[in-house]
């Protein structure tokens, strides 16, 4: 009865403050204001702080109810909850002949073992803030609360008993339980729905429940008196356990030693006056649960309209206009061959005596919509990257009964179209500003375009031939990628991602030219080393105020003397190949490092590899600083 009277209370709390909270809002007109009850049922899994020897809890049912009022998302919820979970022997029960020492000498067999036991029956009446999301088609809500309010605990006595082969019963353990507790109760709980009609809906969720300030042990032993020769027990016993003679070490410090069974236990007891034996348990539980929720829309109450009467004259009625239908054109943007659609596409309608009706840009998906049109014929065009698309027009006669018209314009061309980005070579930075270049090797053919903020570009590329791209930004040392149009099939694919790096050319710090090749012992440029020289004259045509120094390096093998002349000797060979390509001798310098800079510990004497000795073997360039002589 206590437990109803207090669970009533709590509801009429939640619903006086709810109405408060809904007076307030009525002034400032809120959305969705909505009571909700909810019914569940589940399983209830327990968190008992405990270590009794012999003694365990599982889980058992758990039924609850929970109502609702939320204004929009933010709401107030409260509960009432039901549960159950049962004390076992654990690893006695059903285990006929255990084995149980007595005396430091003797062992009993039992050949069989009996528990009596209480549920432990726990209810939880709370309060709290709620919150809830809901999808885009509101079939969907999620819901997470958090309540505080009172826990009831109950039960959970337990005895155990051994029968021994001669008939015997001995007490093998005991808990008293809990008796009537009142305990400061949290909850959080989590639950979704799925709406299947405007009201009705199905949940499931799941919550953690504890209970605060710990539960104190039953000092009424009622099923230790009544099932066993306890009856003479005089103080109450919180926890009993048998013991060998040889292991009547005291619990907890102060436990004493009980012989009312025959038997000798360590007991946890009321002694002359003390109740210091009797424990406080942590007790929390976690479960899941499913149930029904039925939800309903508080409605404000009409205000009297005061009637006055009066003298009305004739009302002459006005001619209603005739409705007009307007319409809505879809346009989408494609390629002709590969039916890709064409995002970032310019379209223009017009009318049909070229008067422009409105412009707009296709979205991701290519598509752009022209909305509040008069049944007319219209033209619509597109223009892509420069290149116009095919006009589409629209007949009059195809609107129809107030329906969307939907519409295609067709980019004919056989340009490939390269989507591409400017980087930071060996690193994730882009570049922004950028000059690309895409010129075709053999003719005068160049297509020039500048990256965005985020390093991004868009070009034309033909459908045959061979091209250099390159990128060009004053201090960039760009790299040069040839790009083959025969690799791509036009019938296939219209889009070409590319991506152009090149590197920050600070003075003073060398980058790698590579593939600058010689023959063994020999400083004579080969043929296939010029291209990556030409990247280098490229470089200084456009940035003409730099000066360079190239410096080339060698492995360990042979003398220092050796290979500092066969260097220097390499550095001015690509020196001298860069000023043939017209370049100022005083803007590039050659110098010959030898073996003095290794790039890994291959130095004379050290057993490398050959792979190991080839990174040492480099030809590097630099930019040199203004004030470096």
């Amino acid at each position: 009865m206590k437990q109803i009277k207090l669970m009533i209370t709590l509801m009429l709390l939640a619903f006086s403050y709810s109405q408060s909270k809904a007076q307030i809002n009525d002034a400032v007109k809120t959305k969705n204001k909505e009571w909700q009850i909810s019914a569940r049922a589940g399983y209830d899994h327990p968190i008992f702080n405990e270590d009794f020897k012999y003694i365990n809890y599982k889980g058992g049912i758990m039924a609850g109810i929970s109502a609702n009022h939320y204004w929009n998302k933010l709401g107030i919820q409260a509960d009432f909850d039901y549960l159950v979970n049962t004390p076992v022997s654990d690893g006695l029960n059903g285990s006929k002949y255990f084995n149980y020492a007595l005396t430091g000498t003797s062992v009993l067999k039992y050949s069989d073992v009996f528990t009596h036991k209480e549920n432990v029956k726990r209810s939880f009446v709370g309060i709290g803030p709620a919150y809830r999301f809901m999808s885009k088609n509101k079939k969907i809500q999620t819901e997470l609360a958090l309540l505080g309010g009172i826990g009831f605990v109950n039960g959970g006595e337990v005895v155990v008993e051994g029968k021994r082969e001669n008939g015997t019963i001995d007490l093998l353990t005991y808990h008293s339980g809990f008796n009537h507790l009142s305990l400061f109760t949290g909850k959080a709980q989590a639950r979704v729905t799925y709406l299947i009609s405007k009201h009705w809906g199905l949940n499931i969720g799941a919550y953690y429940i504890r209970h605060f300030d710990g539960a104190e042990e039953s000092s009424y032993n009622t099923l230790l008196k009544t099932t066993t020769s306890g009856s003479s027990i005089t103080n109450p016993i919180y926890y009993a356990e048998s013991k060998a003679y040889s292991d009547q070490a005291s619990e907890n410090g102060v436990a004493g030693q009980y012989t009312a069974f025959g038997n000798v236990y360590t007991v946890r007891q009321y002694q002359n006056g003390n109740e210091s034996m009797r424990n406080k348990l942590d007790l929390a539980s976690v479960g899941a649960f499913a149930g029904i929720t039925y939800r309903f829309t508080t409605r404000k109450k009409a205000t009297p309209v005061k009637v006055v009467e009066q003298i009305i004259a004739p009302v002459i009625p006005t001619p209603t206009p005739p409705v007009i239908t307007k319409y809505c054109i879809q346009v989408t943007a494609r390629d002709r061959y590969t039916n890709e659609v064409l995002p970032n596409t310019d379209i223009a309608l017009k009318s049909s005596n070229g008067t422009l009706i409105g412009t707009s840009k296709t979205n991701a998906y290519g598509t752009s919509q022209f909305c509040d049109l008069l049944p007319e014929n219209y033209t619509i065009a597109g223009v892509l990257n420069d290149v116009a698309l095919d006009v589409s027009t629209v007949n009059k006669a195809e609107f129809y009964n107030g329906q969307m018209l939907s519409k295609d314009v067709l980019y004919s061309d056989r340009n490939f179209i390269v989507i591409g980005k400017a980087t930071e070579c060996y690193t994730f930075n882009t570049i922004s500003d950028m000059n690309i270049m895409l010129e075709q090797k053999g003719s005068e053919y160049k297509n020039i375009v500048r990256s965005d903020y985020n390093g991004n570009f868009v070009m034309q590329l033909p459908e045959n031939g061979v091209y250099a791209l390159s990128g060009k930004k004053d201090n960039y040392f760009t790299q040069t990628k040839e790009v083959v149009a025969a690799n791509f099939n036009r019938e296939k694919s219209h889009f070409i991602q590319l991506e152009i790096c090149a590197e920050k050319a600070d003075c003073d710090k060398g980058l790698g030219l590579n593939n600058i090749l010689f023959d063994v012992n020999k400083a004579i440029i080969k043929e296939e080393s010029k291209k990556e020289l030409d990247r280098l004259v490229k470089f200084m045509q456009d940035n003409p105020q730099v000066k360079i120094e190239i410096g080339s390096h060698t492995d360990c093998r042979s003398s220092a003397a050796y290979n500092k002349k066969l260097s220097q000797n390499r550095a001015n060979a690509s020196v001298n190949y860069v000023i043939s390509q017209g370049i100022s001798n005083d803007r590039i310098v050659g110098k010959g490092y030898g073996e003095s800079k290794l790039l890994n510990g291959c130095a004379d004497g050290v057993k490398c590899t050959e792979e190991q000795h080839s990174i040492n073997r480099r030809t590097e360039m630099k930019v040199i600083c203004p004030n470096n002589k």
